[in-house]
């Protein structure tokens, strides 16, 4: 199986289908050994969610563990670079999140370069992202919760799965465009974004549609 380095962009059960597709001969021997699956970002998130999904059935179909190991930190930028300076023998999996796409562009260095460290496999799944409210909130849409927001400037607060990812850059969007004073919280995930949301600490929070139907 080439490239060696698999760069998993979502990840779906769609890619299941070419991974285990039969190989050449050459490669029919793979995998010789259990196989990491990186996921940088925390547990309960989305994209950790369908690593272990993916994980259970690449095992299954290839005959050989895979497991997954969580590396948080700096809007996955900590993982995806553990992921990049892996051995090159496929023994490393990355289950990558768009952060993978528009770190790039936020960050003045980063300690891999995404073109030429890791190598894409395919960009299998998109997911719709919602914005979810703590029912203490007083808005049960979207213009309510602006109208909300714009009546209290400096009062609320939203959190996201970390600086970059697609529920920060579309509450930015949402604060830019309606000229919002709302403060963004990042966090090492969508799963504890979405848990202080459910506590009240930072009443809205943006997360895929998987990730709000979980906790509700």
């Amino acid at each position: 199986m080439t490239p060696p380095r698999r760069d998993f962009l979502h990840l779906a059960a769609a890619a299941l289908a070419s991974l285990a597709a039969p190989a050449p001969a050459s490669a029919q021997t793979y995998p010789a050994r259990p196989v990491r699956a990186v996921v940088a970002f925390a547990p309960g998130g989305t994209t950790d969610t369908f690593a272990r999904i993916m994980a259970q059935k690449l095992g299954e179909t290839l005959g050989r563990p895979f497991y997954v190991e969580n590396i948080p930190g700096a809007t996955g930028n900590i993982g995806t670079g553990q992921a990049a300076k892996a051995a090159p023998d496929g023994y490393t999996l990355l289950f990558a999140f768009s952060s993978y796409v528009v770190n790039p562009t936020l960050f003045a260095k980063l300690s891999f370069d995404p073109d030429k460290d890791l190598a894409p496999v395919t960009l299998a799944v998109s997911a719709a992202n919602v914005v979810s409210v703590n029912p203490s909130l007083p808005a049960r849409n979207l213009q309510e919760l602006v109208a909300l927001i714009k009546a209290n400037p400096g009062k609320y607060s939203y959190a996201s799965g970390g600086v970059g990812t697609q529920g920060h850059l579309l509450g930015e969007m949402l604060r830019l465009s309606l000229a919002l004073d709302l403060v963004h919280v990042p966090f090492n995930g969508a799963a504890p974004a979405i848990a202080s949301a459910v506590a009240g600490h930072t009443p809205i929070v943006w997360s895929t549609l998987a990730q709000a139907l979980e906790a509700g």
